[in-house]
């Protein structure tokens, strides 16, 4: 059982840490609030690697041989791209599918990136309705490839390119599709009812399980397809998001910081956490 002292402190003073990804010997987050992409290394030493004017927005990189840094940008309602020279360009238009916030992203090992949107305007105060996944081919194109999910949150694709789970945070249940050749999403089903879970960020390890952050249980928790609790981590303060990474894949990074709702964020000293504790099985698949 993993305790609180068995975890480790990476970087704390974050407002709001989103979208953990592990690339290049480093992790990489977004600070909501902050409108910053940071890097960190495993001793703590953190880099501002991007600005970026939005709430959300999530990061993921294309596939060699591009490899290029990808953000959704939900102000900007779309995907764009950070070139050599540290730029950020136009890699895909989204306001023509929806206008709403877009939120995460994940890209598979043939290019595509799938980004959700929750449908509604939480921030904002708005009522609570369905949203979509959009795919973003390779050439810049998007079109919509699934409906009517219940606050699409993380997402993960397997290691064959073969499935996409989606954590639905307000069904309390992870989504699985089958990835057609085209990109395109059928299939759909219910990877694992999680009781009262509330899944956030999402990651699959070697074995086939997924590790999904839970906000208002304060808590990250492994389960396998069909609902088994296999781990549970539990914390002081909401887990928004996970990701596996480190020398050996197997270090499980959480997001975690306090959370009182729409109207509390950003309010006093930044709660947020970089926290990390060894995992039993590596990562694998996207992101």
């Amino acid at each position: 059982m993993i305790t609180r002292s068995d975890i480790h402190t990476l970087r704390s003073g974050i407002v709001l840490g989103e979208s953990p990804r592990w690339h290049d010997g480093r992790l990489w987050f977004c600070d909501w609030l902050a409108g910053e992409v940071v890097a960190v290394d495993l001793d703590g030493r953190s880099e501002v690697v991007a600005h970026v004017e939005s709430f959300p927005f999530s990061i993921d990189w294309l596939p060699p041989p591009d490899g290029r840094l990808v953000i959704v940008s939900a102000g900007g309602r779309r995907v764009v791209c950070v070139d050599p020279d540290g730029a950020l360009i136009a890699y895909a238009e989204l306001a023509g599918i929806s206008n709403r916030p877009w939120n995460e992203i994940v890209v598979d090992g043939r290019g595509n990136a799938y980004v959700n949107n929750i449908g509604f305007d939480m921030m904002g105060g708005e009522e609570a309705t369905t949203g979509i996944v959009a795919l973003v081919t390779p050439d810049g194109s998007a079109r919509p490839v699934a409906d009517r999910l219940a606050f699409p949150n993380g997402m993960a694709v397997t290691p064959d390119n073969s499935t996409l789970i989606v954590a639905e945070s307000y069904g309390r249940r992870l989504t699985a599709f089958d990835i057609e050749p085209a990109g395109d999403l059928s299939n759909r089903r219910v990877w694992a009812e999680l009781a009262d879970g509330a899944p956030d960020g999402i990651c699959i390890d070697a074995e086939g399980a997924i590790w999904y952050g839970d906000v208002p249980n304060k808590r990250c928790v492994r389960v396998r397809e069909g609902g088994e609790v296999l781990q549970t981590i539990q914390l002081d303060r909401g887990c928004f998001a996970c990701m596996l990474g480190g020398a050996h894949g197997s270090t499980l990074f959480m997001m975690a910081a306090e959370w009182n709702g729409p109207g509390g964020v950003g309010d006093g000293e930044p709660t947020g956490q970089a926290l990390c504790v060894e995992a039993l099985a590596p990562h694998a698949g996207w992101p």
